[in-house]
């Protein structure tokens, strides 16, 4: 029995072992990330192991995603967060979060993918690392791009792309590449694009996954044709066509870019086949750009053939135009192929008026690109950096031939050198939302979460209250006691908070000795129940300072709901605050609720000694 348990636990940790490689080789080697992760699912449900089979599963799933229907991975991924769940591992749960987002994101749930990501931001940042935090901001900017946000797309890709660590070789910088890339072209910014790409193309030879490269050379493929050198881009297109077998159903394929490269560099031909191949993916080219594209390629073809009314009838078919999803490029590229085409019709009135609209898409095109220039200036900077970081790899490789001692020297104060700086980073960004001396959040974060909080309560239809307390006397303390004597009574306090709320509630230092909590799915009253339990036993506890026995402390307290007062968070805020002067003004000891009536306020708590 004892050799049978033996044995079972070598294959569970045989198993997590290779769910983690897989994972880790989902960019460097596809093929092999899913075949590795396969063969893990297998150990890991034959022994039971729970942390294994997620990870096998979030693996498989993200290939899915690249290569199969949404839904399905979106199942498996579901799947794989039940699993991390059942282990407690919320790193891989919000992982799986990130892939199921980008299936919602795939069928057109743009605002829902979104709504996912966002509240897991800030404790995906805490207890993920490296690429992994890299993939939630990147989702986050995906979502961003996918609404024509390019300001907040580009500010989440920097971020992304400071979270990714080229020395570790896992190839999720290059799939970053090519989404700068994609933002850029949306923009305009076709040259600075392709320069990107590049790069990225170069860099991702060094993988075995010709997904990422089959991207890069459409987005290539995008700003050739589109600064007018499509026959430049007709060896990426050969490219693409090598690796997609006839009658392949891959939804990332983009025929319909590569036949309208191949129709505009005179090679009809090529153009018609690659038309044909759009066709047959029917239903399965999800994505309103791509469908955008087919039906300008087919216009194209037609126009072509001398058919100019046909292909105006294929464009006005495509009417209307998606109203999410769609990105400008696109929207521009249609508008400016339906004015040639009715302009070949002998439509010239419903030419100018496309034309017209293609302006003004342009317009805004450049409004964007001026507000997303900051941004992109400091990916630049990024990238550069990254190079740099690159280059200094790529000579400690070539030493290590030389002097591979030497080297593995040079890791270890490296390795040092990171988790000092990770240590550093930790440290600022606790100090950055936490209060010292209370150990609760402070006013910075309760300024960044009250807002979204507010949105998810009338989202959910569900009452967000919010309290503003104010320890009574304070400054009499200080008086007396000396501002040490003060500092520990807002530490107990502090302590009190953190022992008697819900994990749901957020506690915050508001200022001075007054603090403020964020209480979800809770309504007034019911905050006002849970205020005066806090307050009977504040008032219970007793501090000594300097020989003198300090019991019966108190504190006035306003609270509010979201319900009472729905016009906006600080508005909010605003009624608790008072609500808590009101409660000052009575006297102290107590709490007051607000209520929309025509008093305005409406005192619902007596002194503690009633309670």
């Amino acid at each position: 029995m004892k050799r049978l348990a033996t044995q079972r636990s070598t294959t569970s940790v045989a198993a997590l072992r290779l769910a983690r490689s897989a994972w880790r080789l989902q960019y460097r080697d596809s093929a092999r990330s899913v075949a590795v992760a396969e063969k893990a699912l297998v150990r890991a449900v034959a022994v039971g192991d729970t942390a294994a089979e997620a990870w096998a599963r979030l693996a498989r799933g993200f290939h899915w995603l690249r290569y199969t229907a949404p839904a399905e991975s979106a199942r498996e991924l579901a799947q794989a967060q039940r699993c991390f769940d059942i282990c407690g591992e919320r790193g891989g749960h919000i992982l799986a979060a990130v892939g199921i987002a980008r299936s919602d994101w795939k069928q057109g749930n743009y605002r829902e993918s979104l709504h996912r990501l966002l509240p897991l931001r800030d404790e995906g940042l805490r207890v993920l690392r490296h690429e992994a935090r890299g993939m939630l901001l990147n989702g986050i900017a995906g979502c961003y791009s996918a609404q024509g946000d390019s300001a907040q797309a580009f500010a989440y890709m920097y971020e992304a792309l400071r979270e990714t660590q080229p020395a570790r070789g896992h190839g999720f910088d290059v799939v970053l590449y090519g989404n700068l890339a994609h933002e850029l072209y949306q923009l305009g910014e076709y040259n600075e694009a392709l320069a990107y790409l590049h790069e990225g193309i170069e860099r991702g030879r060094a993988l075995a996954n010709p997904r990422i490269d089959g991207v890069l050379r459409v987005n290539r493929i995008v700003c050739l044709t589109d600064l007018g050198r499509p026959r430049e881009a007709l060896p990426d297109v050969e490219a693409l066509l090598a690796v997609l077998p006839e009658g392949s159903s891959d939804e990332g394929a983009s025929f319909g870019t590569m036949a309208i490269a191949a129709l505009r560099a005179g090679e009809g031909e090529l153009g018609a086949t690659l038309v044909e191949r759009a066709r047959a993916l029917g239903s399965a080219a999800t994505e309103p750009d791509e469908r955008v594209e087919v039906a300008v390629a087919e216009a194209e073809l037609l126009a072509l053939r001398g058919d100019a009314r046909g292909a105006a009838q294929r464009l006005q078919a495509a009417l209307p135009l998606p109203a999410e999803g769609l990105n400008l490029r696109a929207h521009c590229l249609y508008r400016l192929a339906h004015a040639d085409a009715l302009e070949r019709a002998g439509d010239k009135p419903g030419a100018l008026r496309e034309l017209r609209c293609w302006q003004q898409l342009q317009v805004e095109r450049m409004r964007r690109a001026e507000q997303s220039r900051r941004q992109a200036a400091q990916l630049k900077t990024e990238l550069l950096r990254m190079q740099r970081e690159r280059d200094l790899i790529d000579q400690r490789r070539l030493a290590s031939e030389r002097a591979q001692e030497q080297l593995a020297s040079m890791n270890r104060q490296l390795s040092q050198k990171v988790e000092e700086v990770e240590s550093l980073r930790a440290a600022l960004q606790q100090q950055a939302t936490r209060d010292f001396l209370t150990g609760l959040f402070n006013r910075r974060h309760l300024n960044d979460v009250l807002p979204m909080m507010w949105a998810l309560a009338r989202r959910e239809e569900q009452p967000l209250a919010v309290a503003v307390i104010d320890l009574d006397h304070f400054k009499t303390v200080n008086d007396r006691h000396g501002h040490l004597a003060g500092d520990r009574l807002l530490a107990e306090f502090g302590r009190l908070l953190a022992q008697r709320l819900r994990r749901s509630d957020v506690a915050c230092r508001y200022g001075g000795e007054e603090f403020c909590l964020l209480m979800p799915r809770s309504d007034a009253r019911a905050a006002r129940r849970k205020l005066a339990a806090l307050l009977r036993l504040w008032r219970a506890q007793s501090f000594a300072f300097d020989n003198v026995v300090l019991g019966g402390a108190s504190f006035s307290a306003g609270v509010a709901d979201s319900q009472r007062v729905p016009q906006s968070p600080d508005d909010l805020l605003r009624a608790a605050d008072q609500c808590v002067l009101e409660a000052k003004r009575l006297g102290r000891s107590r709490i007051v609720v607000y209520e929309p009536s025509p008093e305005h306020w409406r005192r619902t708590a007596a002194r503690s000694s009633s309670m």
